[in-house]
């Protein structure tokens, strides 16, 4: 790999969550529980969520020393992955994390959730995050993600280990009549 340097490349955390990623999970959301969006981010997150019909608390405060609401849904900075996992075995309340689908290789993963009935959501299409530098939108950013990610979940009391999500029925097309010359 000759002229390659991790070096040359500049660590941002910062990737936002597109509102379809959100709708299509929204289902498996209980609506009597007060759901903690714990990653502030650009503040998005939580406005979808509650579009959604959801209560949510989604404040910019720091998850390792605060312990709110009673179902943590977000996407947490994938950097922070191995900390993160750790704080929501000891907290062993219900979540929904959106984490790239390699995660569940980690030892971490393993250490925090093995024999502890992890569930996995499947997303049909790959989510594509949207890359924020500064709190502004990356400029040139393709909006593409190259990886897969699962939605991971704990004490969700899916109706599976493993949920695939299914592709939306496609809007029937409205039939139109030729037109005589």
């Amino acid at each position: 790999m000759a002229g390659f340097s991790t070096k040359t490349f500049a660590k941002y955390d910062q990737y936002m969550t597109p509102r379809y990623a959100w709708e299509d999970i929204n289902q498996f959301i209980p609506k009597d529980k007060v759901i903690w969006e714990a990653f502030y981010g650009d503040a998005t997150s939580g406005k979808y969520l509650e579009e959604l019909g959801n209560t949510v608390i989604h404040e910019d405060v720091n998850f390792f020393k605060n312990n709110l609401g009673e179902i943590i849904v977000s996407n947490p900075p994938f950097s922070q992955s191995k900390e993160i996992m750790k704080r929501l075995a000891e907290l062993d309340k219900p979540f929904i994390l959106i984490l790239p689908s390699s995660k569940i290789n980690t030892s971490y993963m393993r250490e925090n959730f093995k024999d502890k009935g992890l569930q996995i959501i499947i997303p049909r299409k790959r989510i594509h995050f949207i890359k924020m530098i500064d709190g502004k939108m990356a400029e040139g950013w393709k909006n593409a993600c190259n990886f897969d990610c699962f939605y991971y979940c704990y004490k969700m009391n899916l109706p599976n280990d493993i949920v695939w999500l299914e592709d939306k029925p496609k809007e029937p097309k409205k039939k139109t009549k030729p037109v005589k010359e």
